[in-house]
């Protein structure tokens, strides 16, 4: 374990002996579409895990089926968009982008919601982040782009990559560059993370980066919460490799997740 992920590993804020509910971590999550119904469970299962309070927020048609879902989600409460500022304001931490398309609505959405929340703790992923205007992003968001999705946010800001990146890492973003080998901006430092599995492919693995990434940051700071998450994804992926090869999926990969990083704490 290189350096920099012990040091983030040594200060992951676990919750105290003596802590009562709510003071572990309070998210919202803002997802799911009318297309994409997966990405906001598996973001949902694996973000339920690391905060006490989960308030989830979509289409009418989503809220009915996490709230019809008798057995197999009761980790979180439904509340309707119409008033999912005033949970945000109660929030330590917002999710925004897993399921969400690439439609006028949800650039609406995500850029009116950074707007007014500048100084919110953040992790725009996904959808949001294909549709944010760059300009909004502050040094108390991270993002998760894939080189597609940072090609598109260069394009916004008429740049090229590497000008993107630049860019944004002076406003202070936290940037987590998914690939083969993440790519960590934080702090003006540059942190690469190795490791994964092909069998990480699969849909649905980033959602569960970006619910565990939103859940560790809802009581840590960005640049802990960027590099815990990208390792320990990476090796729930290797542990699952190791036990059925490349045959998992995203469902698997969110409850092995805890597992793993229970053990990489012990």
């Amino acid at each position: 374990m290189q350096p920099e992920i012990k040091n983030a590993f040594s200060q992951l804020k676990l919750p105290a002996s003596d802590s009562h509910k709510g003071e572990n971590g309070k998210l919202v999550f803002i997802g799911g579409s009318e297309l994409f119904h997966a990405p906001m469970r598996w973001a949902l299962d694996t973000a339920s895990r690391f905060v006490d309070m989960l308030f989830y927020a979509s289409v009418p048609q989503n809220n009915e089926l996490i709230a019809e879902a008798k057995g197999n989600f009761w980790n979180g409460i439904v509340v309707p968009q119409g008033q999912v500022e005033v949970y945000i304001d109660e929030a330590d931490c917002v999710l925004i982008g897993p399921g969400m398309e690439r439609v006028e609505e949800t650039t609406e959405m995500t850029n009116t919601l950074l707007r007014t929340f500048p100084h919110k703790k953040w992790v725009v992923d996904a959808g949001a982040l294909q549709m944010v205007n760059p300009e909004l992003l502050t040094s108390s968001m991270i993002i998760t782009p894939h080189q597609k999705e940072l090609a598109r946010v260069a394009t916004h800001l008429e740049l090229d990559e590497d000008g993107a990146l630049q860019f944004l890492s002076e406003k202070g973003v936290t940037i987590v560059l998914k690939g083969e080998t993440d790519s960590l901006f934080c702090n003006r430092k540059n942190i690469l993370i190795e490791g994964g599995h092909p069998g990480m492919t699969k849909g649905g693995t980033g959602d569960v980066l970006a619910g565990l990434m939103a859940g560790l940051y809802a009581t840590n700071s960005a640049e802990v919460a960027a590099i815990v998450s990208s390792y320990v994804n990476k090796k729930a992926g290797e542990t699952l490799a190791q036990e059925v090869g490349p045959f998992f999926n995203a469902t698997d990969l969110a409850a092995q997740v805890p597992k793993t990083i229970h053990t990489l704490l012990k």
